[in-house]
């Protein structure tokens, strides 16, 4: 278990195998729309939260991690053996940060994701915030509506 510290945020993968510990507040956190990180993570995007390499810390499960390595990309991507959790992602061009997903952290973080990295990679299958309604017969699922026509001029 691990103890609440103000100073720190602490995530974790989805089996719990391997615990993250960043500093609080975190340098700053955004929305990654890049193909990279759509593959990564099987979304339209992710959401980071990036740390100074020095306050970023493997609390426990060390042993579970697999990593990737993108040599082109010159980037290092990492994950839980057992339950597959994408865990950090570093990039050679920024050695001194380590990038998290923000999805690891229950928590705060310190940082609310206020960037959007490759927006122009986006596909168009990604929700862009359209207008939600309830979906009928299916409790907490919300459908995007049809966007309202507008009745031309007689």
């Amino acid at each position: 278990m691990i103890v609440s510290d103000p100073g720190k945020a602490f995530g974790h993968c989805q089996c719990g195998g391997v615990v993250i510990e960043i500093g609080y507040p975190a340098f700053w956190a955004w929305h990654d729309h890049s193909p990279a990180s759509r593959l990564a993570h099987g979304a339209a995007y992710a959401t980071y939260v990036g740390s100074w390499r020095k306050k970023f810390r493997v609390a426990r499960g060390a042993g579970l991690i697999a990593r990737y390595e993108d040599k082109a990309a010159g980037t290092t991507r990492a994950f839980c053996k057992r339950c597959g959790t994408p865990l950090y992602y570093e990039r050679k061009r920024s050695r001194h940060m380590v990038n998290v997903p923000r999805a690891l952290f229950a928590g705060r973080t310190g940082r609310h994701p206020l960037y959007h990295a490759h927006i122009e990679e986006m596909p168009d299958w990604a929700y862009a915030g359209g207008n939600l309604a309830p979906l009928k017969g299916y409790p907490g699922y919300v459908r995007e509506r049809a966007p309202r026509r507008k009745t031309p001029p007689r």
